[in-house]
């Protein structure tokens, strides 16, 4: 996995002495990686080796804008007014959307 726990938690505000969720987070961590390929079109590895062995800092934050919507939001259906905010996580993804298909 590229995230690591204590990250995970950080952006979500989780302290640090809670462990409950620990292996949720770290589940939802596992299918953000999966979810962002398929997005991209692209491995993560390969983006990585590109990269100094590293993922991009926007992708890294895209999945921890995934995984917050994917643990406050449990259900597919919240009651409530839902904004989407402009420049979030499908911006990211398309900066590095594979359009020709070559790096997969």
């Amino acid at each position: 996995m590229f995230l690591e726990l204590e990250l995970i938690k950080k952006h979500l505000n989780i302290d640090s002495t809670f462990l409950e969720d620990d292996e949720y987070l770290m589940y939802l961590g596992e299918v953000a990686e999966k979810v962002i390929e398929k997005h991209t079109d692209t491995k993560l590895n390969q983006l990585a080796e590109v990269n100094g062995d590293m993922l991009p800092k926007p992708l890294l934050h895209a999945m921890l804008l995934f995984i917050g919507d994917m643990y406050r939001n449990r259900e597919s259906v919240v009651n409530g007014s839902i904004t989407e905010i402009p420049f979030s996580y499908d911006y990211i993804l398309g900066l590095y959307k594979n359009y020709k298909g070559d790096i997969k």
